[in-house]
């Protein structure tokens, strides 16, 4: 394998570029990885679970199963956390915080030994955070979300979140319904894992990331619970591991234009812009 792939990809600076290398093998060992593994080539996976975030409870499920395909691919992955966004969790706004996820996703692929990334995410500010900071890392990087809710059911009529929770509150709020009520709406707007089950922000730049190129074809909207969402990235990545590798590079598209061909068939993109700039 080329020196600048795979383990020996971004030495760590000791001086000694060939000690840097059996270090990190020897280190590497320790994780029960054997010398053959350590030769192919890597891929991380940038994941992105937390307490504090309901919309990427499935997130270990999600980084098995691009697992089970990068090994299948006959790669090497590397799954690695970096900071996630839970929307109603975090205070003043997300917003505030999506930067440093995006400065902190960069500088984890950049600095770290793999030759593409898989970004998982999902929740608003978390896709446009891991889409931003792989433009700047320049590596090869295909952007999987963790799909939407399930819609919950009260009197026979169908909730979405978050549609209906301003809805109900100020029905609420209006004396047109009681505190049993309301209670009764709230264990049930949010009733499976997954981000938001409307047109919202979520299902928005899932969709955007779809279009420029960065997810596959007819992904963005497969439910957060269905099984089509696991065995997906799985045949996904066998199948257009080679394209991703050598092609998907996320650099800013001066503004996140669109691409004008997706991940099946090869995307590279080159300006070195973030979309709010």
């Amino acid at each position: 394998m080329n020196e600048e792939h795979g383990l020996r990809r971004g030495l760590t600076n000791y001086g000694d570029r060939d000690f840097a290398a059996y270090l990190r093998r020897s280190f590497a060992h320790s994780m029960g990885l054997s010398r053959e593994m350590l030769e192919k080539p890597i891929i991380g996976i940038a994941m992105t679970p937390s307490g504090f975030n309901n919309c990427h409870r499935m997130m270990p499920d999600l980084v098995e199963a691009v697992s089970r395909g990068v090994l299948a691919a006959g790669a090497l992955p590397r799954p690695f956390p970096t900071t996630s966004l839970g929307e109603v969790f975090l205070s003043p706004t997300s917003m505030v915080y999506r930067n440093l996820m995006s400065m902190d996703t960069e500088e984890m692929v950049r600095a770290q030994p793999m030759d593409a990334v898989v970004l998982i995410g999902g929740c608003d500010k978390t896709v446009p955070a891991q889409l931003m900071g792989a433009a700047s890392a320049d590596v090869p990087s295909i952007q999987l979300v963790t799909g939407p809710m399930s819609t919950g059911r009260h009197r026979g009529e169908r909730l979405g979140a978050c549609t209906d929770c301003r809805r109900f509150w100020s029905r609420y709020r209006a004396g047109e319904i009681d505190k049993d009520e309301i209670d009764r709406v709230e264990v049930r707007l949010a009733s499976t894992a997954g981000t938001c089950a409307v047109m919202g922000t979520a299902s928005t730049m899932a969709i955007i990331a779809e279009v420029l190129g960065m997810s596959l074809p007819g992904t963005a909207a497969i439910p957060a619970v269905a099984a089509e969402r696991l065995e997906q990235p799985d045949q996904a990545f066998r199948n257009h591991y080679r394209e991703i590798r050598r092609k998907c590079v996320a650099r800013s598209y001066g503004g996140f234009g669109i691409h004008q061909r997706g991940v099946a068939s090869g995307c590279r993109s080159r300006p070195a812009r973030h979309p709010d700039q």
